[in-house]
Formats: structure tokens, C-alpha cells, sequence
């Protein structure tokens, strides 16, 4: 006999998306259609005018676009399913899933950026540099404009204090807006190569530094695809928080009447955690009076507590 979800009268509470989460989206869509524009002037310039450099430019720019159109989506998705009971914690690893996604998307798009500016250094072709160059100056103000509607967001970059005598960095980042962020940092300085490649042609007659720099081009943008690729994974494939981690055992040490037999922490959110906390402990501590130790700990917003008395007792 099958038992469908939607027929179960336990309730659910899994929306764990950030409280930027809005705010982030409604960012990353403005900058989604000011990217798009330009990524069409960049990428007809650039084979109008033969630089590669502009072309490198240009089609990282196209990636940054459906990276960006990636993490719209995805804020979109978490957001209209974030109390879908079919998601046994919610859908705040949705944005995970997305910078993953445009990082691969990234890396393939380096290894051929690379090899065309390879090829280029072997057979050269005209550049009209004068063209080329006003385009990849006014590629750099879009990028520099969509870094700074991105970063007007402080989800990615917060700090906070807790109470338990230290401070701590937040580990609460999005990195669905980090992946928009970075992606944008890293075409500025795509647009900042192309231009120095594109004048040193004009002026010093360095035709070759053109493909020289889409190469060097591409290993930014493979380095960031790296960077995010493994930051993502680690989230998506549940791995420990030793910060929230460290706090927890620091927590019920200083009671000295409970011992952890068992720990988990892992992240289901941009600023949410889960955790499992088993302890042995005297009779007379609970369950709850666990959870009232670790309220402090604001990272967790899911803890499931498991409490076990010695034999002896």
C-alpha cells in the first residue's frame, strides 16, 4: 500500500532559506538583465573586431549570465517549496546546488577559452583595437555596477558575536549570491586583462599579449570554479561544521555532568544548522535542559537531542 506525503498529519517546518534571501534574489535579477545586455555587445564586438581577449571577456560574461539566471532560478525554487514537507529539511541547500551547477559550467568554459587563446598564439588575427577597447571599458563599469548591487547584501560577508566569551566569523554565507559575487569580481578582472592587452596591441605593437591574456583569462575563472566547486560540495555533501561543532562541546563541557557519545552538525541552510546531540549523562538532566545550554549556539535551528543514563543508574 503506498502512503502519500500530503496525507500525513505531522507537521513540517523546514523553511531554512535566510533572512537576505528576498533581498538577494530581487539583487541578482537586476543584475541578470544588466549582465545580458552587455554580454551581446561584448561577444558581437569581440568577433567584429578579432580579439580574443574581448571574446574571452564576453563569453565568461555569457557564463556569468546563465550562473546568475542559474541562482535567480534557484532562489525562485527554494523559495516557493521552502515548507515542502517532500524536502526533510527544508530547501536552503537549493542555492548549494546552483553555485555548483554554474561552477561546472565555469570550468568547461575556461578549458576552451584556454585553448582558443592558445590557438591565437599560433595564428594571430587583426584586432581593431581602438573598438575592442571601448567595449571592454564599458564591460569593466557594468561589472563594477553589478558588484556593487551585489555587495549592498551583506549575506555573504556578516559577522556576529557570541556570548560565550570569543568571537566568531559567520558561517551563515550564501553562496548562491557568493557565486554571483565572485563570478562578477572575477569578470571585472577579465575586463581589466582585455584592456591591457587591447592598448599594449594598439600602442606598443604586442599583438601577441591579446591571447596571452584570455589565457591568463581563463585561469582566473578555472581557479574560481575550483574555489566554488569545492566550498559547494562540502555543503552538499553534509560536512561537518567544526565551528558550531567546537561550541557545542565547549558548551557541555563546562557543566561537566554530560559526555557526547555521538555529534553531528552539517549545514541545511545559508545561516541554519542542524544537529544531533547524543550524551550520557546523571540523572536528573534532560533532554531539555540540554537544549537550554546550547540556545546560545544560534547557528542551529533543527537539534535533535538523544540523552542516555550509565548503566550504573
Amino acid at each position: 500500500m503506498n502512503t502519500r506525503l500530503s496525507t500525513s498529519p505531522c507537521k513540517h517546518n523546514g523553511s531554512f532559506l535566510g533572512s537576505t534571501h528576498d533581498e538577494n534574489a530581487r539583487r541578482t535579477q537586476s543584475v541578470v538583465a544588466l549582465t545580458f545586455i552587455m554580454m551581446v555587445g561584448e561577444i558581437v564586438a569581440g568577433y567584429l573586431t578579432g580579439s580574443m581577449a574581448l571574446l574571452a571577456d564576453g563569453f565568461h560574461m555569457a557564463t556569468h549570465a546563465g550562473a546568475l539566471g542559474i541562482a535567480a532560478g534557484a532562489y525562485a525554487y527554494a523559495k516557493r517549496h521552502s515548507n515542502d514537507r517532500a524536502f526533510s529539511f527544508g530547501t536552503g541547500k537549493v542555492g548549494e546546488l546552483a553555485g555548483f551547477a554554474s561552477a561546472l559550467i565555469l570550468a568547461v568554459v575556461s578549458i576552451a577559452i584556454a585553448v582558443e587563446s592558445a590557438l591565437r598564439l599560433f595564428r594571430p588575427t587583426t584586432v581593431v583595437f581602438g573598438e575592442a577597447t571601448i567595449i571592454a571599458a564599458v564591460g569593466l563599469a557594468v561589472n563594477i555596477a553589478s558588484a556593487f548591487l551585489l555587495s549592498g547584501s551583506h549575506g555573504g560577508h556578516e559577522h556576529h558575536a557570541h556570548h560565550h566569551g570569543h568571537d566568531h566569523h559567520s558561517h551563515g554565507s550564501d553562496n548562491n549570491l557568493r557565486s554571483a559575487y565572485v563570478h562578477v569580481l572575477a569578470d571585472a578582472l577579465t575586463s581589466v586583462l582585455a584592456i591591457v592587452a587591447l592598448l599594449a596591441g594598439r600602442y606598443l605593437g604586442w599583438v601577441w599579449l591579446d591571447p596571452v591574456m584570455g589565457i591568463v583569462g581563463s585561469i582566473v575563472i578555472a581557479r574560481w570554479s575550483w574555489t566554488l566547486l569545492r566550498d559547494t560540495a562540502a555543503i552538499l555533501l553534509d560536512k561537518t561544521d567544526e565551528h558550531v561543532t567546537e561550541e557545542i562541546c565547549e558548551i557541555l563541557a563546562s557543566h561537566g555532568d554530560a559526555q557526547i557519545a555521538d555529534l553531528h552538525v552539517w549545514q541545511i541552510g545559508p545561516e541554519a544548522r542542524a544537529a544531533i546531540v547524543s550524551v550520557s549523562t546523571k540523572a536528573g538532566i534532560t533532554a531539555d535542559t540540554i537544549r537550554e545550554r546550547l540556545a546560545p549556539v544560534h547557528e542551529i535551528l533543527h537539534l535533535t537531542v538523544e540523552v542516555a543514563r550509565p548503566a550504573s543508574q
